[in-house]
């Protein structure tokens, strides 16, 4: 199903609404806004298989982007808007988009892609008028309000950055049906097993540019359940939109809940959390006892699932079986699970080494990469995946995670890679060597470290760490940038010249 059949049966239910303003759009309003939008894409000339990018904070408007898409066969990638416009353009090239929408929030860069994203041929303009952009208002009043002869099922092409600091694209094969037939997977793994049906309002604290947030709302909507979106997470807002809204159904990064948890408890208990049924949380280890306060406050409805964007496999662990299995995220409930050493052998129980999927067919391609695609497999089984994250198995089948291959840093639910810090920072002529690493945090789960030797002549301390500091932020996206630079007289380097990052980041933290 989609959001036309609920045209039919209830138009005037709210699709999707937002906290800050309260305005809702209906399924009438969503059907026919996207039905239209579909129908501009095809009078500018896309066709199935083409892309879509969107450029947009949390908006009403990005189900009407996300669901025109997938009415008229397209491949849809929502971007990040906190990137650079450098790492905006060249997501909007290596996928392939010849349909671009930007949110009129963000001139600058809208303006700033023009000149770097040749093959946009339809750029459009969501919550008002941007210059070279035709207003998406615009484009929807001026098409035709009939569906598509054929509305072929489009599918997401979802970035995900890699180990060398570049955005991976993850192709995943149309599934070749009409949208109203289309049978979603994740309704199949996520929705039953939820209980997201007609009657859940899902709460959505997280930017719907992430994989999860856009895949479980347009889930609702194919069900005809309410979406409520948080234009932003705010702890105490979030808390106050389950009681306002009678949320059934909502989804969180561990982040999220370390900051529900340090509001004051005249604010943290002030709300009637009765309607909350399941809450779900995924995209970052989350700490044992942080779970474990969670599940004391709102009781046995977390729900932990572990997965990526590549849709390799799936782990899940409930509220009642978590304490048993404490710091576990689940048992495999798609694909079969295998943890090798580095020279692709199956260990056995309790032995810690990456973690692998087993499926029937390897389920997606890198955009543009087959050599990326190709080291995710397993050096001996085709169709054995990895996505670089390091755990063992319990006797029973429980996975634990331990570590993320290439050291990668998961802050606030996000991934971050070093080497794309490291690359940034590497030529700037007050620095000699560096490395970057992730260190423990009690609010977003891993905080940015650099440790920078200064090059010959160069002083080290609070001033050259400001002027580093800035020359990131203008390199790299905000979040990205180092909470903090150490100075060291040299960095522990191997005679082949590989950092022992390990040895690096044990040293710090060892130190109380």
């Amino acid at each position: 199903m989609f959001p036309g059949t609920f045209a039919a049966l209830t138009p005037d239910k709210a699709a999707v609404v937002m906290t800050d303003s309260g305005a809702v759009l209906t399924y009438a309003e969503l059907d026919e806004r996207s039905t239209r939008l579909a129908r501009a894409f095809r009078d500018a000339g896309l066709r199935t298989g083409d892309g879509d990018a969107l450029l947009a904070e949390n908006t009403a408007e990005f189900h009407v982007v996300y669901w025109a898409a997938m009415r008229s066969g397209l491949y849809f990638t929502p971007i990040d808007h906190h990137l650079t416009t450098s790492e905006i353009a060249y997501i909007v090239d290596d996928c392939g988009a010849t349909a671009l929408v930007v949110s009129a929030t963000f001139p600058r860069v809208a303006a700033e892609l023009l000149d770097h994203t040749p093959r946009v041929t339809f750029r459009l303009a969501v919550g008002g008028p941007l210059h070279a952009h035709t207003e998406v208002s615009a484009a929807i009043a001026a098409a035709s309000p009939e569906p598509l002869p054929g509305q072929p099922r489009g599918a997401e092409l979802l970035y995900s950055s890699g180990t060398t600091g570049r955005p991976k694209g993850i192709t995943v094969p149309m599934s070749g049906e009409q949208v109203d037939r289309h049978r979603n997977p994740v309704r199949r793994l996520f929705g039953d097993p939820y209980g997201i049906d007609a009657d859940t309002v899902y709460l959505s604290p997280a930017p719907l540019y992430h994989t999860a947030p856009m895949r479980f709302t347009g889930l609702v909507h194919e069900v005809g359940g309410t979406v409520v979106i948080m234009p932003r997470f705010d702890a105490a807002a979030a808390l106050e939109a389950i009681e306002r809204f009678r949320v059934t159904h909502s989804q969180w990064v561990p982040t999220m809940f370390v900051r529900m948890l340090k509001l004051p408890d005249e604010k943290r208990l002030a709300h009637d959390l009765s309607s909350h049924r399941v809450a779900v949380h995924a995209a970052a280890p989350c700490a044992v006892e942080v779970k474990r306060k969670m599940i004391e406050w709102w009781g046995p409805i977390l729900e932990e699932y572990y997965s990526g964007s590549e849709g390799l496999g799936l782990t899940m662990i409930d509220s009642a079986t978590w304490p048993r299995r404490p710091g576990s995220v689940g048992r495999a409930v798609l694909g079969v699970l295998h943890v090798c050493d580095d020279h692709g052998d199956e260990l056995p129980p309790g032995q810690v080494g990456l973690v692998y999927f087993e499926r029937n067919n390897f389920p997606f391609a890198y955009q543009n990469d087959p050599e990326r695609t190709r080291q995710a497999q397993h050096p001996l089984h085709d169709n054995w995946g990895t996505t670089g994250d390091i755990g063992y198995v319990d006797a029973d089948g429980f996975l634990f995670l331990t570590d993320r291959a290439d050291f990668t840093i998961i802050s606030g639910g996000v991934n971050i890679y070093p080497q794309e810090v490291e690359d940034a920072l590497t030529l700037h002529p007050a620095v000699l060597d560096l490395a970057v690493f992730g260190l423990p945090d009690p609010d977003m789960g891993e905080q940015v470290v650099a440790v920078v030797q200064p090059a010959p002549g160069i002083v080290s301390g609070p001033q050259l760490e400001r002027e580093l500091l800035t020359y990131l932020r203008e390199c790299i996206a905000h979040y990205k940038v180092p909470r903090r630079i150490d100075f060291v007289d040299e960095l522990p380097r191997a005679a082949t010249g590989k950092m022992r990052k390990h040895k690096l980041r044990e040293q710090y933290t060892l130190t109380p």
